[in-house]
C-alpha cells in the first residue's frame, strides 16, 4: 500500500505547484504539486469515511508525499525511472498474487473506485484491525466479506458445473 502510495506521489512530484502560494505557507517537500494535492485530497477522504483510521494515515501519506518530492527533486528521472520499475514490479506481484492465493483477478477489473481509493484504506483497516483497533467493526465487515465469498464460489461452482454439462451461459453447445 506505502509503495503504490509513494510511487503515485513520486509521479505527481514532476509537475510545477498548481496553485502559486506565498513563501509563508510553503512546507519544505511539499509545494501544491499534483503529488501533494491528490494526497490531500485522498487523505480528506479518508478521514470522512473513518475519522480516527484516516487522522492516522494522513500523516503517513503526507510524509511520504514529502519523501517522494524530495527524490524528484534530489535524483531527477533516475527517481521517475525506480518509480516506474517498482510500479510495474507491484503490478506483476498483485496479478500474481491474487491468481495464486485467490484464483481471481483484482478488483482493479471490476471496479476502479474501489482498486485506487478504497483498497489502499482497506489494508491500512486490515492493519489497524490486527493491533485491535474497533473489533466489533472488524467482525461486521469479516462477516460481510465472508458472505462475499461465499456468494462468488457458489456462482463460480454453478458456472463450472453449466461447462461440465455442456452448456455456457445457458445455452448448449
Amino acid at each position: 500500500m506505502t509503495g503504490r502510495r509513494t510511487e503515485i506521489a513520486l509521479k505527481g512530484t514532476n509537475t510545477s505547484p498548481l496553485v502559486p502560494m506565498p513563501q509563508w505557507l510553503i512546507i519544505p517537500n511539499l509545494p501544491s504539486n499534483l503529488g501533494t494535492i491528490a494526497t490531500l485530497v485522498y487523505a480528506t477522504l479518508y478521514i470522512l469515511m473513518e475519522p480516527v483510521a484516516g487522522g492516522l494515515l494522513a500523516p503517513l501519506m503526507l510524509a511520504g508525499t514529502a519523501y517522494a518530492n524530495h527524490l524528484t527533486s534530489t535524483y531527477g528521472q533516475t527517481a521517475n525511472y525506480w518509480a516506474l520499475g517498482l510500479h510495474v514490479a507491484s503490478w506483476i506481484a498483485q496479478f500474481l498474487g491474487h491468481g495464486v492465493f485467490e484464483g481471481r483477478a483484482p478488483a482493479l477489473l471490476d471496479n476502479l473506485v474501489q482498486a485506487f481509493f478504497l483498497a489502499p484504506f482497506f489494508v491500512w483497516m486490515e492493519v489497524l484491525f490486527r493491533l485491535g483497533y474497533r473489533p466489533e467493526l472488524r467482525k461486521r465487515l469479516e462477516e460481510a466479506v465472508d458472505e462475499e465469498v461465499q456468494r462468488y464460489r457458489s456462482s463460480k461452482s454453478k458456472s463450472n458445473k453449466s461447462v461440465a454439462n455442456g452448456k455456457a451461459n445457458g445455452k448448449a453447445n
